[in-house]
């Protein structure tokens, strides 16, 4: 199971019920997995259901009952693995050690391999819980939790943020070596409660105060005795996921010390400098492009307006497209936003998206803007052209579905690859950023951004991933 998640984790010093806590913090990281949630509390088992959080009328009921000082949580947007509550996380390993993961574990062959050399495993046992079921190995081998992630962070080729609660009421937090999923810790004073939550937009719904990121690599333990941390893996070059910085994380959330939404607004002066286009009124595809649709209007003078919004009033109305597990019913939720004829009609519109996938939903923009009246349609891409499935997690795992590679191949010309794309969207013009606009606008050097999606080198792994089909990662 390929995540692409929010995980939460909090250790209470006064006793204090962490339930609520995961609830609320997992409620704030709800952008990053609409699939399914749940939480695991010390003293308890998992409390897992599919949907959002606490979107039955039992949720509240239940997890009332969960009572505990020391908890994980975990939303789920998968890109391996069928929507089902059995892949839903926490994933509970033994009698009562329990993993939260987000991220991706490419090598699940060989890992399977390892850990059947001692326990019996399934055929659909997930990449998670082969990971727990390793590092539990390891554990009751050297009896060390430093040790152990030395050992298997040397064993995985991927990415990972985890939290894990074990069988003595420890929470336990990593990040890959690489660092390409965000992880962070925090601190609620009046209840003295640490927090470990993928962002910091989670920390802030809480009222606690920041502290750091945790660094690629680092393990952080806190038990009874307090907070501490080790490094199991020092690498010098990291590999942070820039789709986080255009479309997963929060505006508000800080990721290395930058500032989402300001990113973004950079990102998208960035692109009113390359594309110095003409046109009547510049508008966002809701809601992650906004900032960078602003940065645009900003630096080329064109104004800008809010030109297609969601029909928020309906059941999936705020959904995100993107992490949507089936085409259809991601297909069905960009139908649904509407365009504002009085701002679009007869204008030269100048759409900025945070990124063009597969193509289906800026084909459908393009159809809705058109119908509006719209007189000239150019986009404008706050992420390159994505021509290679991610392994690091992100649900595009094979290169026909990726309309880049689809209509241009193994070509990288920048400007043959936005004519073959306007051509596919029925647009005007798509105008797709480079890497060093991509860099310049979060304010991370290259060298320190995963880009394997883009360029094809996967060498920020361990060793190149064998390619996978659709319906072998999905199942």
């Amino acid at each position: 199971m390929r995540e692409k998640c929010g995980v939460i984790g909090a250790y209470s010093f006064n006793d204090f019920d962490v339930s609520q806590l995961l609830v609320r913090g997992l409620e704030s990281l709800q952008h990053r997995g609409q699939e399914s949630w749940g939480i695991a509390v010390f003293g308890h088992d998992a409390y897992k259901k599919l949907g959002l959080v606490m979107e039955d009328p039992d949720d509240a009921y239940n997890v009332e009952k969960m009572k505990g000082s020391v908890g994980i949580g975990h939303v789920r947007y998968s890109t391996k693995g069928r929507t089902a509550i059995e892949n839903a996380h926490p994933i509970k390993i033994g009698k009562s050690l329990f993993i939260a993961h987000n991220g991706t574990i490419a090598n699940v062959d060989e890992l399977a391999n390892k850990v059947s050399k001692e326990n019996s495993i399934s055929g659909s046992v997930t990449d998670t819980e082969l990971v727990g079921i390793r590092l539990k190995q390891i554990y009751n081998q050297y009896k060390d939790w430093q040790t152990s992630f030395e050992i298997l962070s040397k064993e995985l080729n991927g990415s990972y943020s985890m939290v894990i609660l074990t069988e003595k009421g420890e929470l336990l937090a990593a990040r890959d070596e690489r660092g390409f999923r965000p992880l962070c810790i925090g601190y609620q004073e009046d209840t003295k409660t640490y927090l470990i939550a993928s962002e910091s937009c989670s920390l802030d719904s809480l009222e606690a105060k920041l502290m750091k990121d945790v660094k690629p690599g680092e393990l952080v333990k806190i038990d009874e005795s307090g907070l501490s941390t080790y490094m199991f893996f020092n690498e010098v070059r990291h590999a942070h996921c820039p789709f986080e910085y255009t479309y997963f994380s929060h505006p508000s959330s800080y990721l290395e010390g930058i500032n989402v939404y300001f990113a973004r607004k950079r990102i998208g002066a960035e692109l009113a400098k390359k594309y110095q286009l003409e046109g009547d009124v510049v508008i966002p595809v809701p809601d992650s492009a906004r900032p960078a649709a602003r940065g645009f209007s900003e630096e080329s003078k064109i104004p800008f307006e809010e030109g297609l919004m969601k029909d928020r009033y309906r059941k999936r109305g705020s959904f995100r497209s993107f992490i949507e597990p089936i085409q259809k019913r991601r297909e069905e939720i960009v139908k649904k936003i509407r365009a504002v004829k009085a701002i679009v009609d007869e204008k030269n519109v100048i759409v900025v998206d945070d990124s063009i996938v597969r193509g289906t939903s800026s084909l459908i923009i393009t159809d809705i803007l058109k119908k509006a009246g719209a007189k000239k349609i150019s986009f404008v891409i706050t992420f390159p052209p994505i021509r290679y499935p991610c392994y690091a997690g992100i649900d595009f795992p094979t290169q026909e579905e990726l309309i880049a590679y689809k209509f241009c191949k193994d070509k990288s010309d920048l400007n043959y690859i936005n004519d073959m794309v306007t051509f596919a969207l029925n647009a005007d013009f798509v105008g797709y950023n480079d890497i060093e606009g991509l860099s310049k606008g979060i304010g991370l050097p290259v060298n320190e951004l995963c880009l394997s999606c883009v360029t094809g080198d996967y060498s920020c792994l361990k060793y190149t991933p064998k390619f996978k089909s659709r319906e072998e990662m999905k199942g």
